[in-house]
């Protein structure tokens, strides 16, 4: 299951809901999550997060000085591979569920994080993820072409309730495994 929607609209807070509604429920949930990081009113990185080890690094911030350009972020490349790949390749192994925040532009620079994502997809494991709305890369395009893939779009009128679904429509798909 595939999250997307514009920018701002809480498709991270929507997946880490969820997340967190099937760790309540006892299952085992790893792999990585990205997150916006504001000083001063304004963005000046995304911070990637590993959700069994809880390592954290940087994905791009306005500060760094190499690796791939996006905007005004450079990409870390570094941390993308050694926390947030690897996050997601301990998930296949260890987890239940796969989470995947998000296959978008700066993650693509990676070709260890485009592996990972796609040894999660022919895993058979559940991945949880969220999918960057309007990037156009091969990759993106077999993930969301996939017969088992869902993409659900995240609105300002159902983010509040559809970690909910999410999580009752994951948990059936565990539990008929």
């Amino acid at each position: 299951m595939l999250l997307t929607g514009s920018p701002g609209v809480g498709k991270t807070t929507v997946l880490l809901k969820a997340v967190e509604a099937l760790k309540a429920k006892g299952y085992g949930v790893g792999g990585m999550v990205s997150r916006e990081v504001r000083a001063c009113g304004s963005r000046v990185g995304f911070e990637i997060f590993d959700l069994s080890s809880s390592k954290r690094g940087w994905l791009a911030h306005v500060d760094q000085k190499t690796g791939p350009q996006v905007g005004k972020y450079r990409v870390n490349m570094e941390d993308l591979d050694e926390i947030g790949a690897e996050a997601i390749e301990k998930a296949v192994e260890d987890s239940d569920v796969v989470t995947v925040d998000e296959i978008g532009p700066m993650e693509l620079f990676s070709k260890r994080f485009r592996m990972t994502v796609e040894e999660a997809l022919e895993s058979g494991k559940l991945m949880l993820g969220v999918v960057h709305w309007k990037a156009k890369d091969k990759l993106i395009d077999e993930v969301k072409k996939r017969e088992d893939t869902e993409i659900i779009v995240v609105t300002l009128q159902n983010r509040d309730r559809l970690y909910q679904t999410i999580a009752e429509v994951a948990m059936k798909f565990l539990s008929e495994k």
